[in-house]
């Protein structure tokens, strides 16, 4: 009828939108206005950056930099796929579209497909994972490095990404989704340039997880390099259309606690700079999306049909094999007991190592329960990560110290997803609990 399409793929459709539309023009509201643009068709090819770490899709989800933000990331691009295809099936257009998880290429890959330029995401049609590696004078970078340590090569890397995108996708992209501090830094830097939409993701702050970070930055600048990472986020920050957070507390904090976000509004790093007005945090740009999990990985212990029984013999090898191996040491003598669980990376910002002090100086709660925690490696020498060389040290030092033998597991890093999801229902199964990380003594004695 000399419509463009796009309207809609029912008669039905077409017409809501046509009555949105001059709902728009002869009295428009914010809500309508919404309603009618989130219809529109305007986003087709979408890139998302995370240039850290291992990322991949098999045998790197705990090592370091990786885990949860990977797992986020790969979900995220899977329900992002679904929802594009719908939207643009519903408003009538036959368009493919494409997704980019853009991340670094690691030459040195370690049995890992982190040395392939382009990878499928399993579980989707149009989702790639496209890797670009670090550049600099002297040569591609072939092995992993910290998080920490990856601020001289972000540029080149910025510059490499857009060659890379632009003849991945024929184009630019219509929206650019950042990452971290530095997937946000690239972002910023490809959004700036390519004149598209950015979106924000911090993951975390590194400058609330280390007090007085700002204040004494000098003195943690060679290991940390704080002193770029702050700046890079608030680059971030100011030059993102708009942030996506998980929680209001994340950007404004509670009575007694300062807001990652907020704490950005000011702070002076002496000798450097001092910021006066670094963010708004009653800026409309900030949007509150909880992260919530893959339900079909983690649901309740108490869906016995759903149950993947099949899996409990390898699990309770994991909990109560009294072999000693580079996966698992330390013994559960009683496996009648209760267990406190906790899985997450070794690092100092995690604090498993705090978990596992707290523990085993109560003797009371030794009495009582069992403690199993799933995290890094046993082997000191497997390990690249400064941190989690100083915390697995720390570990072997504690169970030593306070001979935790007979009370407590430690098993590596795993990375069986749908295992991982059994174990926790397991660890239910025994009247255990699982402890977040981070805050733990008042949760171990109240």
């Amino acid at each position: 009828m000399g419509f463009e399409r796009g309207w809609g793929d029912t008669a039905e459709r077409v017409l809501e939108m046509m009555h949105l539309l001059l709902d728009i023009l002869q009295a428009p509201d914010p809500s309508t206005l919404e309603t009618f643009l989130g219809r529109v068709p305007m986003v087709f090819n979408v890139v998302i950056l995370s240039p850290h770490g291992y990322f991949g899709q098999a045998n790197v989800l705990g090592l370091p930099d990786t885990g949860g933000q990977i797992v986020y990331i790969l979900d995220q691009v899977r329900a992002l796929e679904n929802e594009m295809l719908l939207r643009i099936k519903k408003q009538g257009l036959d368009f493919t579209p494409r997704i980019l998880i853009v991340t670094r290429l690691i030459p040195d890959a370690k049995g890992t497909t982190c040395n392939q330029r382009l990878e499928r995401v399993s579980g989707t049609e149009y989702t790639h994972i496209l890797r670009v590696p670090f550049r600099s004078d002297k040569g591609t970078l072939k092995k992993w490095i910290s998080r920490f340590d990856v601020w001289p090569y972000l540029e080149t890397y910025a510059e490499d990404v857009a060659s890379e995108i632009a003849a991945e996708l024929q184009g630019y992209p219509d929206f650019i989704i950042g990452n971290y501090s530095d997937g946000n830094l690239v972002a910023s830097l490809l959004a700036y340039k390519m004149g598209v939409t950015q979106c924000t993701i911090a993951h975390a702050l590194e400058k609330t997880k280390y007090p007085d970070s700002d204040i004494y930055w000098k003195k943690f600048d060679d290991k940390y390099h704080f002193s770029c990472q702050f700046t890079a986020d608030l680059i971030a920050m100011n030059n993102a259309d708009f942030i996506i957070t998980s929680t209001y507390q994340e950007i404004a904090g509670t009575k007694n606690t300062v807001g990652q976000y907020e704490s950005h509004t000011a702070f002076t790093l002496p000798g450097l700079y001092r910021v006066v007005h670094g963010i708004d945090v009653f800026d409309p740009k900030f949007n509150i999306v909880s992260p919530g999990a893959d339900m079909s990985i983690y649901f309740p212990y108490s869906e016995k049909q759903k149950r993947l029984t099949a899996l409990h013999g390898s699990i309770e090898k994991l909990l109560f094999d009294p072999e000693q191996t580079d996966e698992y040491i330390g013994t559960l003598k009683d496996k009648s007991k209760p267990i406190i669980f906790s899985m997450a990376r070794l690092d100092r910002v995690k604090n498993i190592s705090g978990l596992v002090e707290s523990f085993a100086k109560n003797s009371k709660l030794r009495e009582l329960v069992n403690l199993v925690v799933v995290a890094g490696y046993i082997d000191v020498k497997k390990s690249r990560d400064r941190e989690e060389i100083s915390e697995i040290e720390k570990m072997h030092g504690l169970m030593k110290e306070y001979n935790l033998d007979g009370d407590f597991r430690w098993i590596s890093a795993q990375t069986n997803r749908a295992r991982n999801g059994e174990l926790y229902r397991y660890i239910a199964d025994t009247k255990g609990v699982f402890v977040q990380v981070m805050c733990l003594r008042s949760l171990l004695f109240h």
